[in-house]
Formats: structure tokens, sequence, C-alpha cells
């Protein structure tokens, strides 16, 4: 009895003294952080050019007094400083832009609905872009593409329907199969 004692004494030590420690490692983690709601960030053509800073979430711009009178560039300006690394950047080097899309001719964004669900292409004169491949309630997608042909094709139990474009040596062409 006594030992059955001593070692539920000692477990419960041991517990303890993990949990004080996991919780103080927790606490010092999270006591540097603030918990700001998240801020949209502008458009690349908000600003008119997109030079301007990020704003984020983790770091709030400092106030800008209305009532200053307007400065030369030059009149006010800071030396340079070179980046500290334990604070965030706010370049635009960390948030990529997505590349511009490309296509051959004038592409025109076509929809097509099946039993398994819908596939909308941006089809061009000698090119296809898949836009997107949504399935119906109940079937899967999966998706294939190469250099001159897209297949989708939804799953739903033991029935499948595919969407194969192709533009090998012709205009793009959408063949939609069910088996």
């Amino acid at each position: 009895m006594r030992r059955g004692l001593m070692h539920t004494i000692a477990w419960s030590l041991a517990t303890g003294a993990a949990v004080t420690l996991s919780w103080w490692g927790v606490h010092t983690v999270m006591s540097g952080t603030v918990y700001d709601p998240p801020r949209a960030l502008p458009l690349a053509g908000d600003d008119g050019g997109g030079s301007g800073p990020l704003s984020s979430s983790t770091h709030r711009p400092e106030p800008t007094p209305k009532d200053e009178p307007s400065k030369s560039p030059d009149e006010g300006r800071e030396p340079t400083k070179s980046p500290d690394p334990t604070k965030p950047s706010r370049s635009r080097t960390n948030t990529p832009e997505p590349p511009p899309p490309t296509r051959s001719g004038t592409g025109a964004v076509k929809g097509y609905n099946t039993e398994g669900g819908r596939v909308v292409l941006d089809i061009g004169d000698d090119s296809a872009t898949l836009v997107s491949a949504t399935p119906a309630a109940g079937w899967s997608v999966q998706t294939w593409k190469q250099d001159k042909w897209i297949r989708v094709e939804f799953t739903g139990g033991a029935a499948k329907v595919s969407v194969f474009c192709t533009w090998h040596d012709t205009a793009p062409r959408v063949d939609i199969n069910k088996y």
C-alpha cells in the first residue's frame, strides 16, 4: 500500500512539473505575440504605381499628422539604415505577384456542365488554359495538364465523366465522355 502511494505521489509531482514547464515555455513564446485582426493589403493598382510599402497585421504603420506642412523630398529624410533581421520586411519582394496569363490568340472563357461537375476553360486560337474544375456533390475531380492537352475527370462511385481539351496541330477542341 505504501509503495503504491509513493508511486502516485511521484507520478503527480512529475506530471505537475511537466505541465508547469510546458505552460512556462508556451507563455514565454506567446507573451510577445500581438493578436491584431488581419488587414486587407492594397491591390497593386490601387496606389498609382504600386511602389508604396505593404501593410502587415503584425506591424502597424506610424500615424502621420495631417496638420504638418508639406516638405520637399530631401527635407527631413532619415539616412538609409540596414534592415533589421528581427523585424518583418515590408518590401514588395515578400508578396510575389502572379505572372500575367500567357495566351495565344484572343481567348474565350467557356464553361462545360457535366453530370460530374463544371469545367471552365479559357480557349484561345491555338491553346487552352484550365480556369476551374468544380465537382458536383458526391463527385471528386482530378486534372492533368500537358503542352497540347488538358484532361479533367470527375469520379462519382463507379461513374466517370471526362472532359478532354486538345489542340495539337488544330484549334482547341473539347470532348466530353461518360463511362
